[in-house]
């Protein structure tokens, strides 16, 4: 032992002469010194354009954006959008040939009866929708549960035309003034706005990549929304789901005379992996009879029994929740 102790410790001797006697004459003499060009040649370099000025500094939007960027990635650490963000980027990457896909956020508050209704209200009419439009993000959509479980809660549907201006809203919408001299941003901790806040971060699809506002909405007549959510087993059969959608669903629901505002899979929520969308109908009478050529079309029976495509090989779970509109709401 004590020779083979020996013999590593000469090894070790003898590879750092060899680094020194490799290394030193590159660096200098004396380590720490950095051996200097003779000024000949560094006059000859400069001559023939070989030898090129350090850049300058990058300019404002370029440290911008890698701030951008270390955010992002900072926020995929902290809240587990590590996991899905290759993926979900990839897939955004490749609809790159057709229209841009919008990205969604759905924000549910959850509520106590009361006053807390109404300043949730007065916030979101008076400070936070007119700053997200000045954000670029419209049409904002407000809505309140019209009758289920989940009552009292808000809904709020935000668009965003890109990830940019996703990050952009969310750091300049707290420094807007309106928002922050509004009464919701004083609120004391014994007096909270609202209870909880839940968010779901979605990307549209590729068979429907941008909300549609409802005809309904621009006549200000009334409306009733449906949002349905469909879980999966897992992320492949999620897709597959998805495919569905985009290779013949979607145009079967506007053949039948359904109506939808968005479709999206959720990238970032709870019960993953699902998609959500919304329907609008005039009321739930309209919802009624407008599901029915739908499920009795030929074409859909056909397609929800291939093989590949049946509930039971993709879809473990349907939730669906019925809301109405705010009177301010965009959608």
């Amino acid at each position: 032992m004590p020779h083979s102790v020996a013999a590593r410790a000469s090894r070790s001797r003898i590879s750092v002469a060899v680094a020194t006697r490799i290394i030193r004459p590159l660096v200098g003499a004396r380590p720490g010194s950095a051996r200097r060009l003779p000024r000949a040649p560094l006059a000859k370099l400069r001559a023939s354009g070989s030898l090129k000025p350090l850049r300058p500094p990058p300019p404002h939007w370029q440290s911008a954006a890698m701030k951008r960027r270390q955010f992002l990635t900072a926020a995929a650490t902290t809240t587990g959008l590590a996991a899905t963000l290759p993926t979900w980027l990839t897939r955004a990457a490749e609809s790159r040939s057709g229209p841009s896909r919008q990205f969604y956020e759905l924000r549910r508050y959850h509520l106590r009866r009361g006053p807390m209704q109404q300043r949730l209200d007065d916030y979101l009419r008076e400070a936070a929708l007119p700053a997200l439009n000045r954000l670029g993000v419209e049409p904002v959509g407000v809505f309140d549960v019209a009758h289920g479980a989940d009552s009292p809660a808000k809904y709020v549907l935000q668009p965003y035309a890109s990830l940019e201006v996703f990050l952009a809203a969310h750091q300049k919408l707290g420094a807007d003034p309106a928002v922050r001299q509004s009464a919701l941003a004083a609120a004391p901790p014994n007096d909270p706005p609202y209870l909880r806040v839940e968010s779901a971060f979605l990307i549209a699809f590729e068979g429907m990549p941008r909300l549609e506002v409802p005809p309904q909405t621009a006549a200000k007549k009334p409306r009733l929304f449906e949002l349905r959510t469909y879980e999966s087993h897992s992320q492949p059969a999620n897709w597959k789901k998805i495919e569905m959608f985009n290779e013949g669903e979607i145009g079967l629901f506007r053949r039948t005379g359904l109506t939808p505002v968005f479709f999206g899979e959720t990238l970032v929520g709870s019960k993953l992996p699902n998609l959500t969308y919304l329907l609008v109908f005039d009321d739930q009478a309209s919802r009624d009879k407008n599901w029915a050529p739908f499920v009795a079309d030929p074409e859909w029976k056909k397609l929800s029994t291939t093989p590949g495509y049946t509930d039971a090989e993709i879809v473990s779970n349907i939730s669906n929740l019925f809301l109405r509109p705010t009177p301010y709401s965009q959608i």
